[in-house]
């Protein structure tokens, strides 16, 4: 049963998913044919349980970290092409995420981070915003280095 993702939505399906991993298991001579034991040998050679494997290659997806982690891991490919073929993320939220647009008024403050991750209780946010100023400190520090030594 083809699964679909309502209108808009543009990450991958779970039946996606299985003819991804389908396609990147066949590149690698895992013999996929009824019988073939590539699919036992896959689960063998990446630590991923058999019944895992099957449930992906049937077409019902994989949502659990550890899983697609181990998948990128066995398959010599980045986590991240793991997630977008999973449907965890959509490619345009891939590059939303590795690739972020400026903020408009500039960088926050890390009293506004806080706010923004709902820090409240104010020893917290004393030890957050400690934490966080003592970081932006060290990373100046560190570009001035850099930039000395180019």
């Amino acid at each position: 049963m083809e699964q679909s993702n309502p209108q808009g939505n543009d990450r991958a399906t779970p039946a996606e998913f299985a003819r991804w991993l389908r396609d990147q298991l066949e590149r690698r001579d895992y013999d996929m044919r009824p019988r073939g034991g590539g699919q036992g040998r896959f689960a063998a050679d990446s630590g991923i349980g058999a019944a895992t494997i099957s449930r992906i290659l049937n077409g019902q997806g994989a949502q659990d970290i550890k899983v697609l982690e181990a998948l990128a891991s066995a398959l010599g490919v980045p986590l991240a092409e793991v997630l977008v073929a999973a449907g965890v993320l959509s490619r345009p939220e891939l590059a939303a995420v590795q690739n972020p647009a400026p903020r408009p008024d500039g960088p926050i403050t890390p009293e506004q981070a806080a706010a923004e991750m709902g820090i409240d209780d104010p020893d917290d946010l004393e030890h957050f915003v400690n934490t966080a100023e003592f970081l932006i400190r060290r990373r100046a520090r560190n570009r001035k280095g850099r930039a000395a030594e180019n």
